[in-house]
């Protein structure tokens, strides 16, 4: 359920920055979804469509560009995708990791008239 609130924010940042540009229409909308960021693109789409009814978003296109999970090993500087219950480098199977991608939650792009 937090899609709601995600997509509320989602959708005032759209507005805002169209409202910015003055424009007359929303054409689309750019969404960068990390994999750890717990938002559903099925959901936050149903969201955006009900949202923007009535406002210059509606009809909007929304694109996702989804981003991997990512992770530095902290030991030897190793870059992997980490997977299964245990996070460990693949190559020195340290547990010691940064993550460097896949929380990513933001408005990339917007297209207006």
């Amino acid at each position: 359920m937090h899609e709601m609130t995600i997509t509320r924010s989602l959708v005032d940042i759209t507005l805002e920055e169209a409202g910015k540009a003055n424009a007359t229409k929303v054409t689309s909308v750019s969404i960068v979804l990390g994999e750890m960021s717990g938002a559903v693109d099925q959901s936050v789409e149903f969201y955006f469509e009900l949202m923007t009814r009535d406002t210059i978003a509606e009809g909007a296109k929304i694109n996702f560009r989804k981003v991997p999970n990512r992770a530095k090993c902290r030991k030897c500087g190793n870059i992997f995708k980490p997977g299964g219950i245990f996070w460990e480098c693949d190559k020195c199977h340290s547990m010691e990791m940064e993550i460097i991608s896949g929380r990513e939650l933001y408005v990339e792009s917007i297209e207006v008239d």
